[in-house]
């Protein structure tokens, strides 16, 4: 049955639309973009005061499965992926067993056919059990589907091992995605390194740690050809050396959390493990070197790193607490609340950083609002606020950074291949 969303304001970068009108789907293709739509023999949605974008797509997760679906598992990670009006998300390979082998990755694909609530692409493990030490069936991930290669959670300390997987990866037509912390510097720490974690009495990860392994894999970057696509980007001189190297034509592209966006490590100061991540929040000149990298285009895209523990896991003194936060369902918010209601981001400008580059980046359909492509749609009322506390959300945990907090902007719909995932915050599949 035909569908149209009706008044809403239509945000469409790619195509330089930024004006009220009408969408229409129908058979799961989306058949026009603007005007007025006739509503006979249709079902309608009002999207009056509503931003209509293309489906938002986060190109880094963790759905925890294969093994570790205590966390999480496809079924729910997707369900808080609706409900934040993501139509699209990309699983990083740090599962049990590791998505290392195109016989793994094909039953992550079947599990996904069978209970995901939208799109998942797969993101293959550069080396076997995320060990650094051998390659991965790389050749076999990418024939089997994978969008790009990581052993995020784990830097991988060779140089030369990471040479061979640029190779192999350039070969393949694949960029990798770097999770940058030189362990040797990092491994013992709990939360950023500067006066608040000198205050706590908590070992710190430096961010010095983060930059050295940029450098060095932009170095690498430049000698094979290879794409390499830096995770989770949190220092300020991290995002300096990007910037830098992209003046310079290097193939090096970045993003940067919701939360890293948002929080400060003077967050910590309870010993709160709801902040708790890798790499860690960082200091206020950070955050706002992070905005900056945004602003000007040095950062391509914003993701989650949605990564859900145990609730047990979670609730223990903070030295103890596992890295990792669920970020799905409070993402697109958090930026609304603090970078749009602010007036530093335009919703076009987040629609890009959303939806446009994630798709380009990991080079899947969407992004686009076209007739005749695939109706993975988001409705976002920007005016509503709301007060996030977990026991609410759709993930299975509990914690997260936001408990109590109130944000104004939500996504209303969510639409995916035509159908409607989402309506009003409740998920429908």
């Amino acid at each position: 049955m035909k569908f149209i969303i009706k008044n809403g304001t239509i945000v469409n970068p790619v195509k330089k639309q930024h004006e009220v009108g009408d969408v229409v789907f129908e058979n799961g293709k989306i058949i026009s973009v603007g005007g007025t739509a006739d509503v006979l023999d249709a079902e309608m949605y009002d999207a009056t005061g509503c931003f209509v974008t293309p489906g938002l797509i986060d190109m880094h997760v963790h759905l925890r499965e294969p093994g570790q679906t205590n966390k999480e598992d496809i079924h729910t990670g997707t369900q808080a992926a609706a409900a934040g009006g993501i139509t699209h998300v990309a699983t990083m390979a740090n599962t049990t067993p590791v998505i290392d082998s195109a016989t793994i990755l094909q039953s992550v694909q079947k599990k996904i056919m069978d209970t995901a609530v939208v799109k998942v692409s797969v993101i293959g493990a550069i080396s076997k059990g995320l060990q650094g030490q051998q390659l991965s069936g790389m050749g076999g991930l990418a024939g089997a589907g994978v969008v790009a290669f990581s052993d995020d959670g784990h830097y991988v300390e060779s140089a030369d091992f990471m040479r061979r997987a640029m190779e192999y990866s350039d070969m393949l037509g694949k960029m990798i995605i770097d999770h940058a912390e030189d362990m040797t510097m990092c491994q013992q720490g709990f939360m950023n390194e500067g006066t608040m974690s000198y205050q706590m009495g908590v070992t710190g990860r430096p961010a010095a740690g983060e930059a050295l392994a940029v450098a060095r894999d932009i170095i690498l970057s430049d000698l094979t050809g290879c794409h390499l696509h830096v995770a989770h980007v949190s220092s300020g001189k991290a995002v300096e050396l990007i910037r830098e190297a992209k003046k310079k034509g290097s193939r090096v592209t970045t993003e940067v959390t919701a939360q890293h966006l948002f929080f400060t490590d003077e967050y910590l100061k309870e010993y709160d493990t709801r902040f708790k991540m890798a790499p860690p929040i960082r200091t206020e000149a950070d955050r706002q070197a992070l905005i900056e990298g945004v602003l000007d285009g040095t950062i391509d895209a914003i993701v989650t790193d949605h990564a859900p523990h145990t609730n047990d896991e979670k609730d223990v003194p903070f030295c103890c607490a596992p890295n990792g936060i669920a970020g799905l369902e409070t993402s697109l918010a958090s930026v609304l609340t603090g970078l749009y209601h602010t007036g530093k981001l335009s919703i076009d400008r987040i629609v890009e950083l959303m939806s446009v580059n994630p798709a380009r980046l990991i080079e899947v359909e969407g992004g686009v609002l076209e007739e005749g492509m695939a109706a993975d749609i988001t409705v976002i009322n920007p005016s509503v606020e709301w007060d996030v506390y977990g026991a609410d959300l759709y993930t299975k945990t509990l914690f997260t950074p936001f408990e109590g907090m109130k944000l104004k902007g939500k996504a209303v719909l969510t639409v995916v291949d035509g159908n409607i995932v989402m309506k009003e915050g409740k998920v429908l599949r």
